[in-house]
């Protein structure tokens, strides 16, 4: 069986050449082949010697999951689906910005944490994404924009924030972090790259002791009552745990703030009374708020909230001086949200095959 080199890191790397008799450099010479100049090509590696790489072709391969689907909108957003086997398809959406290009990557095919007012939370769960699966959606989005190390980088900023609570699957998702963070793979500043969870609290304190980088939290409610409902998670790890461990990492993190993302529901939790519950929730985390226009899919119960509301509901937020922003909708013509395209090509809404995530053995 042939080994994926994408799986590895650059210690994972290092560990498997020694075990073939090779010198660490020639792991860093492959790492900056594969992923700085997206070569999957062993005879192209031409600064490496050519036993080597006859050896490489007779045992490794960089297979990253093939795209089914690269849809432009015509805001400039473009969305990829990759095809990771078993019938199931994963996300990537490259956000181009006048200061910046951010790609949005999944971590797990589905999603099993259940948030109701998710597209992919209701087409249940598969399975954990390998190391390749996640950072192959980096490497093959390089590819398709036309990325070079020559070039001003395209891809600017990465966030975990596509299908899948990345801290669920802990070990994958840091060694793809570490790539991206690597200077002989993607060289990102950890500022530039965002996990996002809905509150794996544990999780939280290993990341921030592992591989801290920038933080998003899922909140989407003021009090624990609401948050049961619509982030189920929260009967395990309530708001005031959430809070101590956002806290708690903002001692490790690169950057001093903690951004709370919060879906924009009509009617639900975006009133002008959950607007300073919120405040009062958050009064003792530095944070900043991003405020998400929620995207209607088939069979949701949630409504999005009107912009005068939104709008109020940020006045609110900005006149106590906490930074708030709204996230513009973008790529509606191509289903850009998350999940969206995927529930399009796999049909997973029959509930009873459906893996719903058993709170009291979430895995830390």
């Amino acid at each position: 069986m042939l080994i994926n080199l994408l799986d590895f890191d650059s210690a994972g790397l290092t560990a498997f050449f020694a075990k073939h008799g090779e010198k660490p450099f020639r792991a860093r010479q492959v790492l900056r082949w594969i992923h700085r100049f997206g070569q999957s090509d062993f005879d192209a590696m031409t600064d490496i010697a050519k036993s080597l790489r006859e050896k490489l072709k007779a045992m490794a391969v960089v297979l990253a999951p093939s795209i089914v689907s690269d849809k432009l909108s015509d805001d400039g957003t473009r969305k990829f689906l990759f095809d990771v086997g078993g019938g199931n398809a994963v996300e990537a959406v490259f956000i181009p910005e006048d200061d910046r290009g951010t790609l949005c990557i999944s971590t797990q095919a589905g999603c099993a944490l259940d948030c109701s007012f998710c597209s992919t939370g209701k087409q249940g769960f598969n399975r954990n994404l390998t190391v390749a699966e996640i950072i192959g959606q980096l490497w093959q989005a390089n590819l398709a924009l036309g990325a070079s190390p020559s070039d001003d980088r395209i891809i600017s900023n990465v966030v975990l924030m596509g299908m899948g609570e990345p801290l669920a699957n802990f070990e994958n998702t840091v060694t793809a972090l570490r790539l991206m963070l690597d200077d002989n793979a993607y060289g990102l500043s950890r500022r530039r790259v965002t996990v996002s969870t809905s509150g794996l609290v544990p999780v939280m304190d290993r990341l921030g002791e592992e591989c801290p980088v920038a933080l998003a939290v899922s909140l989407h409610a003021p009090n624990d009552k609401l948050r049961d409902q619509l982030v189920p998670i929260n009967q395990k790890y309530p708001l005031r745990e959430l809070m101590a461990a956002c806290d708690r990492y903002l001692q490790k993190a690169p950057r001093d703030f903690v951004t709370f993302e919060y879906v924009m529901l009509d009617g639900v939790n975006d009133s002008d009374i959950q607007a300073h519950e919120l405040l009062a929730l958050t009064r003792n985390v530095s944070c900043k708020f991003n405020l998400i226009p929620f995207n209607p899919f088939p069979g949701s119960p949630y409504r999005r909230s009107s912009s005068p509301r939104i709008r109020r509901f940020a006045e609110i937020l900005l006149e106590a001086g906490v930074v708030t922003t709204t996230r513009k909708t973008r790529g509606d013509d191509i289903d850009a949200a998350c999940g969206q395209l995927a529930g399009q090509v796999l049909d997973k809404t029959r509930r009873t095959a459906r893996r719903k995530i058993d709170l009291h053995e979430v895995r830390t």
